[in-house]
């Protein structure tokens, strides 16, 4: 019986030292209306704590603006929250993300048997007798692996290739800025993180579904009623406005716009290898393509981040480290789609955090990930 009571006395004792040393355990603050109203009925995890991780996203200022938040577990909503002036219709802007929905795009056409993923895109530029850049397969575009010239987030920033390319002197044809760099490694031999190369990918896209038409308009049109047709129709995705440069090329590395609950759509469609009311838009074969660790870099796969390597150095998944599988389409400024099958879980996040912000908003997040066990 002394042995039973022995651990308890000692408990209380602790206690008590630490309250006679000021050091008593931080009191929670009452949760407010707005952030119990935001959790859903039966969400997947516990409510309060589900209400109390999505409140810290909004008023925590550490971890910058958050403007919208989803949360779906199994398929429903189970949290969903706003920031004043934002909604259910607001559209984001993408950033990054639009990468992973470019790489489904070219999963389509692959599958539809017009490009193959070991072969050179169809680039005439690049088929010339003895241009290297010919070498270029398309799975090394998807896998950032190209070779091409490329500096991202260079300093001065009016030096970065993107920035070039999105604004200054490749902004009315931003593929053939793109395509003209020469090599600056052999291709595939290193990982480098490239908006370019997504645009290039949309390129081809243009090229493939207008039997490389130069109209505009008509490049324009193709990819757009393509992508309607094909992927965001059948997802409900009802919001989504595609960006496209003076020549007709989808941005699609950084431009497209929807709403928070049409990204928390696309993740779930990931989430559920390409497929959606048992319709599969896309190979699921594609999907574990893009969610697999190029032979270059273990957190990135194809136009997807990964969480296969925790990399302090990368806008990366870190400190994400768990669960096994957990993968993400992630924009610039703290654009979050983390998709994980084994908790059958999505978590969407949008607004506006810099680089030191974005270290706090993804333990924040990992919080929010972490209330959902893994199957």
């Amino acid at each position: 019986m002394q042995r039973r009571v022995a651990p308890l006395i000692a408990m209380l004792a602790l206690a008590s030292s630490l309250v006679a040393c000021g050091e008593a355990p931080p009191v929670e603050q009452a949760l407010s209306e707005q952030a119990l109203a935001a959790v859903g009925k039966d969400p997947g995890a516990p409510d309060e704590q589900l209400a109390r991780q999505l409140d810290d996203l909004f008023t925590n200022e550490a971890l910058g603006e958050t403007r919208a938040a989803v949360v779906m577990y199994n398929g429903r909503i189970a949290a969903e929250r706003y920031a004043p002036g934002y909604d259910e219709d607001t559209r984001f802007v993408s950033w990054s993300m639009a990468k992973t929905v470019t790489a489904v795009m070219i999963g389509m056409l692959v599958a539809d048997g017009q490009l193959q993923l070991d072969q050179s895109p169809p680039i005439a530029e690049w088929q010339r007798p003895g241009d290297p850049r010919g070498a270029i397969t398309l799975r090394q575009l998807l896998q950032m692996r190209s070779g091409l010239r490329h500096t991202e987030a260079g300093d001065p920033p009016y030096e970065s290739s993107e920035v070039r390319m999105l604004f200054l002197d490749g902004r009315d044809d931003m593929a053939k800025w793109a395509e003209e760099q020469p090599l600056e490694a052999e291709p595939g031999a290193k990982f480098e993180y490239s908006s370019n190369t997504t645009v290039i990918l949309a390129d081809i896209a243009a090229r493939v579904l207008t039997q490389g038409s130069e109209d505009p308009e008509v490049r324009r049109r193709a990819v757009s009623e393509f992508l309607h047709a094909r992927l965001f129709d059948p997802l409900g995705m009802k919001s989504v406005v595609p960006e496209f440069d003076a020549h007709g090329t989808l941005v699609g590395g950084s431009l497209i716009h929807a709403s928070a609950r049409d990204w928390a759509r696309f993740g779930e469609f990931l989430r559920n290898g390409g497929s959606v009311s048992g319709a599969q838009l896309v190979p699921r074969k594609w999907i574990e393509f893009m969610t697999s660790p190029s032979p270059r870099s273990a957190f990135y796969g194809a136009q997807t981040w990964l969480n296969t390597e925790a990399d302090r150095d990368t806008d990366s998944l870190y400190p994400i480290a768990e669960p096994e599988g957990l993968f993400a389409a992630i924009g610039h400024m703290g654009q979050y789609i983390l998709v994980s099958p084994r908790q059958r879980l999505t978590v969407v996040r949008l607004g506006h955090s810099d680089a030191e912000q974005r270290a706090v908003l993804l333990r924040q997040l990992k919080d929010v990930v972490e209330l959902y066990p893994a199957r």
